[in-house]
């Protein structure tokens, strides 16, 4: 996962826990969580569009 060992995974969320603190963290995992799955959508209704749109849609 990105060249990411467990070592680096553990620092980065001891980190994250210092920074945000334990209350926030729930917080934050259901705003990313939100976020991922808005990408997702709207890449999925991108791929729905007609070619000929997409390409209208770059021009402008």
């Amino acid at each position: 996962m990105f060249g990411i060992g467990m070592p680096e995974l553990i620092i980065i969320l001891v980190i994250i826990l210092i920074i945000f603190g334990a209350g926030k963290l729930p917080e934050i995992g259901a705003g990313m969580g939100k976020a991922i799955r808005n990408f997702k959508g709207e890449s999925d209704e991108e791929e729905k569009k007609d070619p000929e749109k997409i390409e209208e849609e770059k021009k402008e």
